[in-house]
């Protein structure tokens, strides 16, 4: 009986998966285009995480919007509920908020 109680919960165990840490941010390839897209989908604990929250994901969406930041849509849409809590997650980063001040409205 306790053999099979350790092989199921070794099964159990393999068969579990680490939570989803959500989207990355769409930083365009860190070109630097004319405008800027939406975001498809809002930050998830990859960015918002201490524990999951990797330095080169969160660089990359701090250079994008220091260097980007202040461009239009290229669909000359105002912001997303998604855009602006993507530019609230780089002001809580400790970014300049002035560089994302009309995503957030």
């Amino acid at each position: 009986m306790r053999k099979i109680l350790i092989a199921l919960l070794l099964a159990l165990t393999a068969c579990s998966s680490p939570p989803d840490p959500g989207p990355r941010f769409d930083d365009e390839g860190q070109g630097e285009p004319a405008c800027i897209k939406h975001q498809p989908a809002p930050p998830g604990p990859r960015y918002t995480d201490d524990a999951l929250r990797r330095t080169d994901e969160t660089l990359a969406l701090l250079k994008y919007y220091t260097a980007n930041g202040k461009k239009q849509f290229c669909d000359n849409a105002p912001a997303t509920e998604t855009d602006r809590a993507w530019a609230q997650l780089y002001v809580t980063l400790g970014a300049d908020k002035a560089n994302v001040a009309a995503l957030l409205g």
